[in-house]
């Protein structure tokens, strides 16, 4: 089927106004592409300008005060409850040894072991015995009740994890049909 000079020439023209329309687009499309890096670097300077400061500024006022309360208080415990106890430990462990190494000592050198009235070992274990049990009471606090900071802390970052997760989901999931790209950017369609 051949076709007459005239559909020739109008198909040729209609070629070329593909591919005049083509190249238009693939201006276009770079245009677009330079638009969207500009808006992302200003999106940049408006996170680091207005975003970070403000995040940085309700930390300190908010979360911060929470924050050190809690430092501080595990600084306490060390400090107060922990050193202390973990010293007795350590200590009642080297009198043993050193009560151990006597008696090594005392047989060594003949003299024989003394073993005082087994009275006095039941009246001496049950004094000691109430000390530190009385000691031990005291230095157990009762539980407290409710959520702390640490908790207050968790759920935020929590709810804060979500709504990112749901954003991008949006984000990922909503129709921009002005978005479409071609996947062949540099062939010109065929007429």
């Amino acid at each position: 089927m051949s076709l007459s000079r005239k559909r020739k020439k109008e198909l040729r023209r209609l070629q070329d106004q593909a591919n005049k329309l083509w190249a238009s687009q693939q201006v276009l499309v770079g245009e677009a592409t330079s638009v969207a890096r500009e808006a992302g670097r200003q999106l940049g300077h408006y996170s680091r300008e207005q975003v970070v400061p403000q995040v940085q500024a309700n930390y300190e006022k908010y979360a911060a005060p929470y924050v050190d309360k809690g430092v501080k208080y595990s600084q306490h415990v060390l400090n107060d409850r922990l050193v202390p106890a973990a010293g007795a430990v350590v200590g009642g462990a080297l009198s043993v040894w050193d009560a151990a190494n006597d008696t090594r000592a005392k047989l060594a050198a003949d003299r024989g072991l003394s073993l005082p009235a087994a009275a006095t070992l039941a009246k001496n274990a049950k004094k000691y015995g109430k000390s530190a049990t009385r000691s031990f009471a005291a230095a157990v606090e009762p539980k407290r009740k409710g959520i702390g900071a640490g908790g207050v802390i968790a759920i935020l970052l929590g709810v804060a994890a979500a709504v990112g997760v749901l954003y991008a989901a949006w984000q990922t999931l909503r129709a921009d049909d002005e978005l479409w790209v071609a996947d062949d950017p540099l062939r010109a369609p065929d007429a």
